[in-house]
């Protein structure tokens, strides 16, 4: 065993006083930030998917005006449709992406 010179054993638990410590910084940390509700995890849910639905209907709509305008041999509307898919699930993409990067340096900073 590793005992001190005064025969002590060291111990790896922090002292009463550093856990305190410790509990009243994060517990000060979160009341200055608090932790996002389910009311934030509910409007992100609703931004992804408005971010996704609006490309798709516009894409939707803007193929069935030129189908009836400007008829072809494709279908405008299937293309269409698929093209602001993409666009929108892109777009969550990104934004999910730009979010998570937000909350991970945030996390980071209050770590330090």
């Amino acid at each position: 065993m590793n005992e001190k010179p005064d025969g002590e054993i060291p111990s790896e638990e922090p002292s009463l006083a550093q856990r305190v410590a410790t509990k009243a910084e994060r517990k000060e940390r979160s009341r200055r930030n608090p932790a996002p509700g389910v009311w934030f995890g509910l409007g992100m849910m609703g931004l992804i998917g408005w971010s996704v639905v609006v490309p798709t209907l516009l894409g939707a709509l803007l193929g069935l005006w030129l189908d009836q305008y400007h008829p072809g041999t494709r279908s405008w509307t299937l293309s269409l449709l698929v093209a602001g898919l993409v666009i929108g699930c892109a777009n969550a993409w990104h934004w999910v992406a730009k979010e998570e990067k937000a909350m991970r340096e945030d996390e980071e900073r209050k770590d330090e």
